[in-house]
Parts: C-alpha cells; sequence; structure tokens
C-alpha cells in the first residue's frame, strides 16, 4: 500500500522513551482522492514512530465497498522497507515488478521485499464486498536494504493459547512458528479472544511489542485500549496479558521487534538514511527508472502515482530519543 499522503512529513524512525502500556490514537488517511476508502493509522507519528523494525501500521475497514470504490492503488515506489498484507475479509489483487501478480486472502501472509527498488499496485476485486484488513511496513537494516526484491507467501495454521486462538505470521509465539525469514528479529500475529476470554503469552524480553485492537474490547496488561488504537509495551517484560472485557469477540493484531538502533529516514513511500538519498528516489521515480521497474497488467486511471513534491526545507532524523527500560 501506498503512502498517499499529499505532503508527507520526514519521520526519524526512533522510538520514545518506553512506558509499560502507551497507547497510539489513530489519525484518519484517505487512501487516494475525495471519494477513496479511509485508513486509521497509527505508524508513524510524532509520538512513537516505531516498534522493532514496524514502521507503518494502517488498518482499513471493515469497508462495504459493493457500492463505493474501494482499493485502488496505482503503481508506486518503494525503497529499504518490506510490506505485509493482512486481510480480515475480502480479497486484493497485488501486482509488482518483480514479476509476482498474487491474490491477498483472509489469514494469509503476503510480504513484498523493496531492497533497493521495487514497485507495485493493490486493487480490491469484484469478488470482494467487504474490504477490511491491515497494511504494515518494517525498516530493512542496511545490510539488506540494498538487496534484491521478493515475495514470500505464507498461510498459517491456527494455534489454541488460553483461551486464545492465534495465527503467526511472522516470528514464533506460543510454539508456533512462520518459516518466513525476515532480515531482523520481528513478531507478527492475530489474535483472536472470545467474550470474557483472556489469554496470558511468554515473550522476548529483549522485544518491543504493540496489540492494534481491530474489534471488541481488550485490556492489554491491566490497560483498557479502544477499538483501532495501538497498545505499545517497552522491552524488559517476559509475559503480555490479553482480556476480553466485552460480550462479543474481539480481534488484535500483534507486533514485536528488538529496538531498531539504525537512523533512518521515511518519507512517503521511501525509508532512507540521508536526504540525498530521498532526493534521488524521488527523481529516479519521476524519471522512471530501472531502479523501480515496471508493474504489468494494471488497469487504472493512473499508469503511476507520481511523487509528492519535495519540502523546501532539508530532510533530516530528528535527534533519536533514549529507551527507557522497564522498572
Amino acid at each position: 500500500m501506498s503512502n498517499l499522503e499529499v505532503e508527507p512529513v520526514e519521520v526519524d524512525c526512533g522510538a520514545g522513551p518506553s512506558e509499560r502500556i502507551e497507547i497510539l490514537t489513530p489519525r484518519d488517511v484517505p487512501l487516494g482522492g475525495p471519494r477513496a476508502m479511509r485508513v486509521n493509522r497509527t505508524l508513524p507519528q510524532r509520538q512513537r514512530s516505531m516498534v522493532g523494525a514496524w514502521c507503518f501500521v494502517d488498518h482499513y475497514g471493515p469497508e462495504d465497498v459493493r457500492t463505493r470504490p474501494g482499493m485502488d492503488v496505482a503503481p508506486h515506489p518503494h525503497t529499504g522497507l518490506a510490506t505485509v498484507s493482512w486481510l480480515f475479509s475480502g480479497e486484493i489483487e497485488h501486482r509488482d515488478s518483480g514479476g509476482v501478480h498474487a491474490m491477498v486472502h483472509p489469514g494469509e501472509l503476503n510480504l513484498m521485499t523493496a531492497g533497493t527498488g521495487i514497485c507495485h499496485s493493490e486493487v480490491s476485486t469484484p469478488a470482494t464486498s467487504i474490504l477490511h484488513g491491515v497494511q504494515l511496513w518494517f525498516a530493512q537494516p542496511e545490510e539488506a536494504r540494498h538487496g534484491d526484491r521478493g515475495f514470500d507467501h505464507f498461510a498459517p495454521e491456527p494455534t489454541a493459547a488460553g483461551d486464545a486462538q492465534l495465527m503467526v505470521f511472522l516470528g514464533s509465539l506460543a510454539g508456533a512458528r512462520s518459516p518466513v525469514r525476515t532480515p531482523t528479529p520481528l513478531l507478527g500475529a492475530q489474535i483472536d479472544l472470545p467474550a470474557a476470554g483472556s489469554v496470558r503469552l511468554d515473550i522476548d524480553s529483549t522485544f518491543e511489542h504493540a496489540v492494534l485492537i481491530d474489534t471488541g474490547a481488550l485490556d492489554v496488561a491491566d490497560t483498557a485500549v479502544a477499538q483501532h488504537e495501538l497498545a505499545y509495551q517497552g522491552v524488559g517484560e517476559t509475559t503480555l496479558t490479553l482480556t476480553n472485557t466485552g460480550t462479543d469477540s474481539a480481534r488484535a493484531i500483534l507486533l514485536g521487534g528488538p529496538p531498531f538502533t539504525e537512523e533512518l529516514l521515511m518519507w512517503w513511500n521511501f525509508v532512507g538514511r540521508t536526504h540525498e538519498e530521498i532526493v534521488e528516489y524521488r527523481a529516479q521515480w519521476q524519471a522512471e527508472s530501472a531502479r523501480f521497474g515496471a508493474v504489468h497488467g494494471y488497469q487504472g486511471e493512473l499508469d503511476r502515482i507520481p511523487a509528492p513534491p519535495l519540502p523546501t526545507t532539508r530532510l533530516k532524523p530528528r535527534q533519536q530519543p533514549k529507551r527507557k527500560g522497564l522498572s
């Protein structure tokens, strides 16, 4: 998915000071023009721009797309990151300049790796009535970000833990492990809890974790978290407890990873390290450079999404705040 903000700001992807549970509230972002689908974005923001290597979290739907536009994101570029598509309902057609043509279905991981450069399109299909899911990015570390384009697909089996049902699509949790390799340790899982259910998960104490509430009412480590909010828990904890306090089932996405210590910039759809890199990425995209390649088979009003103008000031990372351990 593209970041379609017309005036994107540079983001220094370094997290803020750790608190036991920190609540990040989403902002509403249009996915395209004035009639476009809206998404709830909880990362990045100035309060906290990363959780581990996770640097972008969009949550959308449930959106009835039978009588209005759904997702139609024309070819757009990425550098230095990987995209994770995860659906709760609907179907999305993915095409990229690595030659991949794939469908995204509920409960199936589609992971696209940009490396030095890629472009892709995403369109909800005519078979979709309700579109509902998340789009996530994680930053590639220095040793991986100049590598090749890539694509991975994985459909995890449900795993029981306490009262919960888990689907672990990246990393490992509660005895389940994803076979998909990532250049930095990560955790990604869907957690479903019945009414009044609870689960206590053993977690890696070197990881930061965040819980995105999709549906229902959940307490995360005894802290109430509202729908669409992201609950952050810093390093130093060995367990994470989720309790469904509502009368309906609840669903959440759990993300985690060790703190990402590299200084980097994220502007529009590019992750880089310096102002000069971002300027060059933009120029190459506008010039239709071979760095990004081309998407074949996309049929839409735009052949490709033009990059927005750069800001008039120099892009530079803000100084990363120190990370504090938990008491």
